[in-house]
């Protein structure tokens, strides 16, 4: 079975730093292209960052400077970097990634989603 799995969120102050992780686990070839969103109460989901099969970058202006999004293709995962975390920034940070998956008569792109993982920033 493929799925993404995420990790490393939590509580800190403003500020601080969380890095978030997101593995792609089961029968999978790579991750052509990753991305976070976030979804704060109330609020609709919004793109935080993303990243392309070759590396390209793409921030939203409020995050621009503060987060880093990365990749490890040797380990699949795809990584947030927070730094100087505001709590504007509170939310559900969620994982998506256009995963390859092999398939006898031809591979296939599969769009999967994480469970969400949950980051609150106090002042």
């Amino acid at each position: 079975q493929v799925q993404l799995v995420e990790s490393g969120g939590g509580s800190v102050q403003a500020g601080g730093s969380l890095t978030l992780s997101c593995v792609a686990s089961g029968n999978i070839l790579r991750i052509n292209s990753g991305a976070w969103y976030r979804q704060a109460s109330g609020k609709q989901r919004e793109l935080v960052a993303d990243i392309s099969s070759g590396g390209s970058t793409n921030y939203a202006n409020s995050v621009k400077g503060r987060f880093t999004i990365s990749r490890d293709n040797a380990k699949n995962t795809v990584y947030l970097q927070m730094n100087s975390l505001k709590p504007e920034d509170t939310a559900v940070y969620y994982c998506n990634a256009l995963l390859r998956i092999p398939r006898v008569g031809g591979d296939y792109t599969f769009d999967s989603w994480g469970q969400g993982t949950q980051v609150t920033v106090s002042s």
